[in-house]
């Protein structure tokens, strides 16, 4: 697969046991023979030393950085640290930036790579299934701060993205569920025929026993975003329905301190509320909603929140990136495969939606 934008187009390669072609592969833009690779602890102990391996077998010498694993890792202070290290070692810019992880990994290292000597090149290894469906494609790279999340960051693209399906197979079954709320999200803002193929697949996806259902459900969401970011790289109007579901999520990650929820499972509780809250709106049938929270039901996917987050929830989302003269503006499901954008909620509303919504 490939995502296109003009000069800044990359492959996507997706398959079981990719890793050894790809590294092949980097002599083919990687003059130097220095790579600098930043992952979690978690995540080398599963993938670092094999990477390391074929590193070294086609010559190259690999140096690292690890962070700890967890979204509370995505900070200034270790974009600094890592910037600090490739500084101390003097590497070029010629020198590649592997990104070995998840979504924390990829959005830390991207942004490292889009500073160190104004942009070196960028590799993306996604070995989560959040982050191979979504954060390794489209080039948006960020760090958390302490007044919101993803707050501090830029567009930079990388120059290929390695997803071996091989890497999915140790996930945790939270952290799996975790990305099918991802796939979700892009089944309900693009495509009724995906959403019917997930409701028909739904088990299988669960239980993570057919490669080739996977597989798909993995290309058909690259496919949707690289078509979504080859229309609007830059965010400036299309790309803004891939936050369906992230204004209440990214709130209620931040006034959990990012301890209590996965990404994927706020973002689950977000694509439910916003659902809701275009069903009080009548742009979302009472039909439709009952078919989101039937899949959502059989994935387990979080559908409730703490009494005690809704009243943070509601002053979080007026510091939303979306917000525009003050005014945020929701992404909202119309129909299933359909979503439009919608500004004037009034708090009440929301409100009351969370109300609905807490345990």
């Amino acid at each position: 697969m490939e995502v296109k934008l003009a000069e800044r187009s990359y492959p996507v390669f997706l398959g079981e046991e990719i890793l050894p072609a790809c590294v092949a592969g980097l002599k083919e833009f990687c003059p130097e023979k220095e790579v600098f690779v930043v992952s979690d602890a978690t995540v080398y102990r599963l993938y670092g030393d094999d990477l390391e391996t074929l590193l070294r077998q086609e010559g190259y010498q690999p140096q690292k950085y690890l962070l700890e694993p967890g979204e509370s890792a995505k900070t200034w202070h270790n974009a600094e640290k890592i910037l600090d290290r490739m500084l101390a070692a003097n590497l070029s810019r010629q020198v590649p930036l592997l990104a070995l992880g998840g979504g924390v990994v990829g959005d830390l290292a991207g942004f490292v790579a889009a500073l160190y000597r104004r942009g070196v090149p960028f590799i993306q290894i996604p070995t989560t299934l959040l982050a191979q469906v979504d954060s390794s494609v489209g080039g948006k790279v960020a760090v958390n701060h302490p007044r919101g999340k993803n707050m501090l960051g830029t567009f930079y693209q990388p120059r290929a993205v390695w997803a071996d399906l091989r890497t999915l197979k140790t996930l945790d079954e939270r952290e799996w569920r975790a990305g099918l709320a991802e796939v979700l999200k892009y089944a309900l803002l693009w495509e009724e025929k995906f959403f019917a193929y997930l409701e028909k697949h739904a088990t299988e996806l669960l239980e993570r026993k057919n490669p080739a259902v996977l597989s798909f459900v993995i290309e058909q969401c690259v496919r949707i975003k690289a078509e979504i970011v080859r229309r609007d790289e830059r965010d400036e109007g299309l790309r803004n329905i891939l936050n369906l579901g992230h204004t209440i999520g990214h709130a209620l990650e931040k006034a959990t301190l990012f301890q209590q929820y996965r990404h994927g499972e706020a973002v689950a509780i977000g694509l439910l509320a916003a659902a809701k809250i275009a069903l009080e709106l009548g742009l979302f049938s009472a039909t439709s909603l009952k078919r989101l929270e039937s899949l959502m039901g059989a994935w387990g996917l979080p559908m409730t929140l703490p009494a005690s987050t809704q009243q943070a929830v509601l002053e979080l989302i007026k510091l939303d990136k979306k917000v525009v003269q003050k005014e945020v503006h929701f992404i909202l499901p119309v129909a299933i495969g359909k979503v439009t954008v919608k500004k004037g909620i009034t708090g009440e509303l929301i409100a009351r939606v969370l109300k609905e919504m807490v345990h």
